[in-house]
């Protein structure tokens, strides 16, 4: 088994209602692994908002959801920014 640390930022720490949680997943467990059993843990208000939102494994951009997951990896949920 891995865990990991989501942290939630910006709209997805107000869907949640926190800023971080622990989640425990099997050994092999991907990115896209977290991202399904996150859209379990809230489906009401962050399963929508984890379509548009991008993702930080260890502060690196994650940009192929198959990266493999490593027991205390941090993965922060980073909603879309505007600017200019």
């Amino acid at each position: 088994m891995v865990t990991i640390v989501v942290r939630y930022f910006a709209s997805a720490r107000a869907a949640v209602g926190f800023d971080e949680e622990k989640v425990t997943l099997p050994d092999g467990a991907r990115v896209a692994d977290a991202v399904a059993h996150l859209r379990e843990l809230h489906p009401e208000k962050l399963a929508k908002l984890l379509d548009a939102v991008s993702y930080l494994l260890d502060g690196v951009a994650v940009r192929d959801l198959t990266r493999p997951l490593t027991d205390a990896a941090e993965l922060d949920v980073l909603p879309p920014f505007a600017g200019g």
